[in-house]
């Protein structure tokens, strides 16, 4: 446990008071204040709602920062759509600091090039991903080629990967704009602690799903951020040090059919950890 409590940093009022987020943006740009880095949302979190519902819902929680799942623009979109898509979510004001997570295990240039394609044209800085032993040594060509960065997210113990040291055995010798998406719910379920991965990835920690499990390892006991036993303040500390400056995405996997409650609860005890560490 870390010395900053975790719902007492907001108080008992916690949860009647979520959508005020106490005055603080955890969406604003990063500083050197709050540790550099983006907070945002994984759009999976939202996968139950239209892309327009699901952008109302993100600026609702107070974010400007969407990594987007195929559930709010789908990978057979044509080109066409995928500019319309683009357009709605920038129209919003919303950043979009990336895509997934997205599919590589087929072993097909042609695949691999049409969903770079798809990145491209939505405006995807970065591609969270999941590629094959086989097919990620392939995927750095077209880093080079689309200066699109990859970030392989680990998935727990029946993943090709994990957790995160399993896909560095392969990306350490890659481009430096190939590195992984640190995951610490499935960190933790692949029996590793999410600051031992963060410190093991280094720089080519390249984006974070941020989320909360009540038992450590148990994805069937994932909360609300701040509920469970997952370190959040250290993670947020150890980002600072790491001087960490791309998204932690909240990716909020319960209650998927009325997820805004408690995302606003998640976003809201972040605000807390932060005003925490600030002080």
């Amino acid at each position: 446990m870390s010395s900053i409590s975790r719902r007492s940093l907001l108080g008992a009022s916690a949860a009647g008071s979520v959508l005020t987020f106490s005055g603080l943006d955890l969406g604003a740009a990063p500083s050197d204040d709050d540790g550099g880095f983006k907070l945002g949302v994984a759009s999976y979190s939202l996968r139950k709602f239209p892309r327009a519902e699901a952008i109302k819902m993100i600026l609702r929680l107070g974010l400007k920062y969407v990594n987007i799942k195929s559930y709010h623009l789908q990978l057979d979109s044509t080109p066409d759509q995928i500019r319309e898509a683009r357009k709605e979510f920038e129209e919003a004001g919303l950043h979009i600091v990336g895509g997934g997570n997205i599919d590589f295990h087929k072993d097909d240039e042609a695949d691999i090039r049409h969903k770079f394609e798809y990145a491209r044209l939505a405006g995807m800085p970065l591609m969270v991903c999941a590629p094959s032993k086989i097919t990620l040594p392939k995927l750095q060509k077209f880093v080079e080629e689309y200066n699109i960065n990859i970030a392989v997210h680990n998935h727990g113990p029946k993943d090709t990967f994990p957790a995160p040291q399993d896909a560095l055995r392969i990306l350490q010798d890659m481009d430096p704009r190939c590195g992984v998406c640190v995951d610490v719910g499935h960190t933790a379920e692949a029996g590793v602690k999410p600051l031992d991965a963060m410190r093991a990835s280094g720089s080519r920690m390249l984006d974070m799903h941020i989320k909360d499990m009540r038992v450590f390892g148990d994805m069937n006991s994932l909360c609300d951020v701040g509920d469970g036993v997952l370190p959040i303040a250290d993670i947020f500390r150890e980002l600072h040090k790491m001087g960490y400056t791309a998204s932690v995405n909240l990716e909020y996997e319960i209650n998927e059919n009325d997820p805004f409650s408690g995302m606003a609860r998640s976003c809201a005890y972040m605000h807390g950890v932060l005003a925490g560490l600030k002080g």
